[in-house]
């Protein structure tokens, strides 16, 4: 069996209604855990709940489970940062991972006050890491940056060695890529269609790729398009946010939507866009039956990928289904 980490996506507050949130996020997190993942992806941005309560609410529900917080660097200094993951450790003896942040929706960055340009996002987001990161290990941190000024700082309550951290860090850009490796963070990446690879995937870095499988590749086609239907106001949101956004993964993947093929070998091409397209979420999807989908999970860790992000599961059940494409896959849950 090969060992990779599998992270699951916690749901957004803006889909669920307040009074049923704690319920979905606790659910969730009960669901990711039964099917063996390592962690849970909670995300952050300007209109959701904070991820750090959030991520709470997740080592509550669970007894192993790491929320994998999103980190941006505009909200908070890395003092606070590292405290937040020191704190959930001294009152939970759990491990918290981090997502490292570089963007996200450009207009919430200019509504902060943030022009900062793309690379420099990424330069800003590895200094930032680098003080969040020597605090964590017990350092007394002294560092005159460009974006923070550090004297003697130290963090108290201290974080036991075994809940370190891991760190992941989005890896579609040669910034984010150097970033990567100046931090020791894992880079995850949006896949490209199958057999349109990059030749320079990062060996023991991941993918962001969510999934729908069946036994049957019609059953699990229609599972997707009934979930993911087509939808015009979300195409004209999708457009909009092309326009207004300087990701290279968002670029690439619409690049992606372009130039997908259709294979003739019986079986659709898995790899899919629609949601993608349809603004219902940001990652492309693996589609078909349990062999076909494990083909292409197979394909990615031929190319060193040892960490899988999955999309938010709707369910223990769709988890379940997941679960045997990895199996297939020779991937251990």
């Amino acid at each position: 069996m090969t060992a990779v980490q599998i992270y699951s996506t916690c749901p957004q507050s803006k889909d669920v209604p307040a009074g049923e949130y704690a319920r979905a996020v606790a659910d969730t997190a009960r669901w990711s855990e039964a099917a063996g993942c390592t962690g849970m992806l909670v995300y952050t941005d300007n209109g959701i709940a904070d991820p750090w309560l959030v991520s709470q609410q997740v080592i509550t529900a669970t007894e192993r489970l790491a929320p994998l917080v999103a980190v941006q660097p505009v909200y908070m200094h890395p003092f606070t940062a590292a405290s937040m993951v020191s704190s959930l450790a001294y009152l939970h003896g759990r491990s918290v991972h981090l997502n490292m942040l570089a963007g996200g929706f450009r207009n919430d960055l200019l509504a902060l006050g943030d022009p900062t340009e793309h690379d420099d996002r990424y330069a800003r987001t590895t200094e930032y890491s680098q003080i969040l990161m020597g605090l964590l290990r017990g350092e007394t941190v002294t560092r005159e940056g460009r974006w923070h000024q550090v004297h003697n700082l130290k963090l108290a309550p201290t974080l036991p060695a075994d809940l370190m951290p891991e760190v992941l860090i989005s890896g579609s850009s040669p910034a984010g890529r150097a970033a990567a490796a100046d931090i020791g963070a894992v880079p995850i990446r949006y896949p490209e269609p199958l057999g349109a690879e990059t030749a320079d995937a990062p060996t023991g870095g991941g993918v962001r790729v969510g999934v729908v499988a069946r036994e049957d590749t019609a059953e699990a086609w229609k599972v997707a398009e009934e979930r993911f239907p087509t939808d015009r106001k979300g195409q004209i949101a999708h457009s909009m946010a092309m326009k207004a956004s300087d990701s290279q993964w968002h670029q690439q993947l619409s690049a992606a939507a372009q130039t997908q093929e259709v294979t003739d070998d019986g079986e659709p091409d898995p790899f899919w866009l629609g949601p993608f397209q349809n603004y219902q979420t940001f990652c492309p999807y693996l589609v078909g039956s349990y062999d076909r989908v494990a083909a292409a999970i197979t394909h990615y860790l031929a190319q060193g990928t040892r960490v899988f992000v999955l999309d938010i599961p709707p369910s223990l059940e769709e988890l379940e289904h997941i679960g045997e494409v990895f199996r297939r896959a020779g991937v251990a849950a």
